[in-house]
């Protein structure tokens, strides 16, 4: 059953993996022969190379905005009785609940439409909401691991609230920040449904270009993108865990 198991879900990456390395002109497994044609090739393609800086500064910007805002609701919640506490955490849950397409739909009604906001400025505050309940979670969990008489014995020491987190809690869960910054990232890189409603003419993500790339193109430039795709956000966790060690929080 584990191997059953394994296959089922590394499967796809392998089709993908091998059919990026392919040297047919036309998309499919197995290949008939074998190069770095198309892997090459993905780098001169100038729609991946817009979308990829437009990808990164979204989800860059975005888990930063969400860290900000996510990190002192932790915080809150976990240190304090707050009136209404459980509402919020429920509240915090929808965006993991509700569908994407449910999310994207709303952000475009009562957003881009509504508002009329930018692209990028409709990206960012659209995958911002997606990535806080992210940040709170796995913040909180940290926190959770972090002795709360901490906190006390720095006021008590005369620091104020302010200077005790930023002072002594803050420097005591960079695991946990560094766990939710990866994640959040991450999610944000790779996020499609929300994305296909904020993006517009001549701002798209990465992933929104591959969609439409593959509508008018059969080559193997997708599974060798894929490819490196994967190698990035693993060479990503792998090396944020053997620097700062984030397993334990995700």
């Amino acid at each position: 059953m584990l191997v059953l198991a394994l296959v089922f879900l590394l499967g796809p990456f392998i089709v993908v993996f091998v059919a990026g390395f392919s040297g047919d002109d036309t998309l499919r497994f197995p290949p008939q022969q074998f190069s770095l044609r198309w892997l090459i090739q993905v780098f001169t393609v100038e729609a991946f190379q817009r979308s990829f800086v437009t990808s990164i500064v979204v989800a860059l910007g975005s888990t930063l905005l969400a860290l900000a805002l996510g990190v002192p609701v932790a915080y809150a919640l976990s240190r304090f009785r707050l009136p209404g506490a459980e509402a919020v955490r429920l509240l915090l849950t929808l965006p993991l609940i509700v569908p994407g397409i449910i999310v994207g739909l709303a952000l475009l009604n009562h957003g881009v439409l509504a508002l009329n906001l930018p692209v990028t400025l409709s990206l960012l505050i659209g995958h911002t909401t997606l990535l806080i309940p992210y940040a709170v979670r796995v913040v909180s969990s940290s926190l959770a691991n972090l002795r709360v008489d901490i906190d006390d014995a720095a006021v008590t020491l005369g620091a104020t609230r302010l200077q005790a987190f930023f002072k002594v809690v803050l420097p005591n869960i960079r695991g946990g920040v560094a766990a939710a910054f990866v994640l959040a990232f991450i999610t944000s890189f790779n996020q499609v449904p929300v994305s296909l409603f904020l993006t517009g003419p001549g701002v798209s993500t990465l992933p929104i270009e591959m969609m439409a790339y593959m509508e008018t193109s059969y080559d193997p430039s997708i599974a060798a993108l894929s490819t490196l795709l994967v190698v990035f956000t693993i060479v990503l966790v792998a090396g944020t865990e053997k620097l700062l060690g984030i397993s334990k929080y995700l």
